[in-house]
């Protein structure tokens, strides 16, 4: 399928569904996870990506040849998309009741993949950020998965190093964090453009690649990697700062697309300091106002109210990393150190659930 036709079976589909339709089943998957799936590694160094329940209990392990990142479930079916962490070039599709390996997909020819990617709500097309590494620019790469997961087409991003995105509650809009960074797999994960990065967040029509906004940060260097969006359309996305480490530049980033306003949060400047320049994964909640950030250079995870944009505490976690609300409130968090714990957000206290040694990835996903 060329683009052109994706083009105009996506402008046919946002006619045939309206964003209602959408915003009721956003909120059904998200009051019911009880799961979630993470890559890990293990005290030998084997790569993993394993199931787990929010008690605490690993349910399932699935040795992979290269570390993965984040994951996505396809709705309306029990398909899970895990993607290989930059600069990995394998896309696996699992089974998420046992992870059970369905597919395993490659980035193509002169793709790389950003560890990231998100379903559009019908379940037929999956979303990935990938790196045309060529030229160094980033795209959303679409598939079929009704077809395989044959790719279908390519929508430039208008920059570099796109990351994690999100499927919008209208559904039919890609907010999509783009860090920046040029890289080449020839070099691994060195940056070769610190100087002349445009991170920004972006957000782009899911039918027909066009950008809607674009919002850059206040520094060329803060690198715009993870974001959450809450179901009212507000999204808050966490930086890496790139420049000197002395430097306290802000973190978090607040987009209400409602309005368009977007503005970056100010904290504390002791707990701005504590989590050291550097966010790894966010998650916003289901069950009120707050949304959770990890900083795992701080050992921090920070909370803040995602409607007026205030802080409201940090907390100690050990090499926070994977993030998502609880089914009954609170946040699980994943340490990189291993362990599995539960934030609760009114006591503001990080319980061990489970101390097994798995140095979990920066990504959970919720099943």
């Amino acid at each position: 399928m060329n683009r052109r036709r994706f083009v105009q079976l996506g402008l046919a589909a946002l006619v045939l569904n309206g964003p209602l339709a959408g915003c009721t089943r956003l909120h059904a998957e998200r009051d019911r996870p009880q799961r979630f799936l993470s890559a890990a590694d293990d005290a030998n160094g084997q790569h993993l990506i394993t199931l787990a329940n929010h008690q605490g209990h690993v349910l399932a392990r699935v040795p992979v040849a290269e570390r993965c990142h984040g994951g996505c479930v396809r709705p309306g079916s029990t398909q899970v998309a895990v993607f290989a962490r930059r600069p990995g070039r394998e896309l696996y599709i699992l089974d998420g009741r046992d992870g059970a390996l369905l597919h395993q997909l490659s980035s193509g020819d002169k793709h790389h993949f950003y560890g990231h990617g998100v379903f559009s709500e019908d379940g037929q097309y999956l979303y990935a950020t990938t790196n045309h590494f060529n030229d160094g620019q980033g795209q959303v790469r679409v598939y079929d998965a009704r077809q395989q997961y044959q790719w279908v087409a390519d929508f430039p991003v208008g920059g570099m190093d796109p990351h994690e995105l999100r499927m919008h509650p209208d559904g039919n809009t890609l907010v999509i964090a783009m860090g920046g960074i040029l890289t080449h797999p020839d070099y691994d994960r060195i940056k070769l453009n610190l100087d002349s990065m445009r991170p920004a967040l972006v957000l782009m029509s899911r039918h027909t690649g066009e950008i809607e906004q674009r919002h850059e940060p206040s520094h060329h260097q803060l690198s715009c990697h993870h974001l959450d969006i809450s179901s009212e359309g507000v999204v808050i996305a966490g930086y890496q700062f790139e420049g000197p480490e002395w430097e306290r530049p802000p973190l978090i980033a607040r987009l209400d697309t409602r309005s368009g306003l977007f503005s970056e949060v100010a904290l504390p400047a002791e707990a701005l300091a504590a989590m050291n320049n550097y966010v790894a994964s966010v998650a916003v909640s289901t069950h009120g106002p707050l949304a959770a950030i990890t900083a795992p250079r701080g050992n921090r995870v920070v909370l803040i109210n995602y409607l007026s944009g205030e802080y409201v505490a940090d907390i100690h976690l050990p090499d926070a990393a994977g993030v998502l609300p609880a089914p009954h409130g609170g946040f699980v968090v994943t340490s990189g150190l291993g362990g599995i714990y539960l934030l609760d957000e009114q006591r503001l206290t990080a319980t061990l659930l489970n101390p097994e040694k798995l140095h979990w990835d920066n990504h959970l996903t919720a099943l």
